[in-house]
């Protein structure tokens, strides 16, 4: 049996009319009619040559959507995890949490809780995640989110989300949940070989 498709149309008006007109963005998403929405296609990466973040791979992209730009700093949070021996579930947990709190970017902002937070873990100017370059450096800022996990009694038997939040004590215990899986792809796909 054939699938019928309807294709929808969504038009965005930008902005007001102004004496030269009006901008528009229009968008096209399909519907399987039996079965709702089809995912839409993952985003357009650069066509760049994979890079070498200490001996991991970083492919162009999308993984788990996420583009060679980004993927450059989930393998810093490996590299660092590594360096503390800790494993690919741990490691896990230090890419979800950054998802959580910056998508991937090294950002040199916060926001309205945290105007001070910085990297990609938003760690605060609180004297506890060290100075403004350490936030901003990737290993740096891994380093420091994953030592203090570890020091956190119980930390292994902990929910991801559970131990993401025991160190950023985020308002919403489970503000990480819904990046579990994206990170573990992520980490299998930079991890191969783990």
């Amino acid at each position: 049996m054939r699938k019928l498709l309807a294709a929808l149309t969504v038009l965005v008006v930008i902005g007001a009319a102004t004496a030269i007109g009006a901008v528009a963005v229009t968008s096209t998403m399909s519907m399987d009619v039996t079965s709702g929405p089809i995912e839409p296609p993952p985003p357009a990466c650069p066509d760049v040559p994979p890079v070498d973040v200490d001996g991991i791979t970083v492919p162009a992209g999308p993984v788990a959507g996420y583009c060679q730009d980004r993927l450059v700093n989930a393998a810093w949070i490996i590299v660092a995890a590594r360096a503390q021996g800790i494993g690919v579930h741990t490691q896990a947990i230090g890419v979800m949490t950054a998802m959580g709190e910056s998508s991937l970017r090294n950002l040199d902002y916060g926001d309205t809780v945290g105007p001070d937070s910085r990297g990609l873990f938003q760690q605060r100017d609180n004297g506890a995640w060290g100075s403004y370059d350490d936030r901003m450096t990737p290993y740096t800022a891994a380093t420091m989110f994953f030592t203090k996990l570890v020091k956190t009694p119980g930390w292994k038997d902990l929910t991801p989300t559970q131990a993401a939040h025991t160190v950023q004590v985020n308002a919403d215990p489970d503000h990480y949940t819904p990046y579990w899986e994206d990170a573990v792809t992520v980490v299998t796909a930079l991890s191969p070989d783990a």
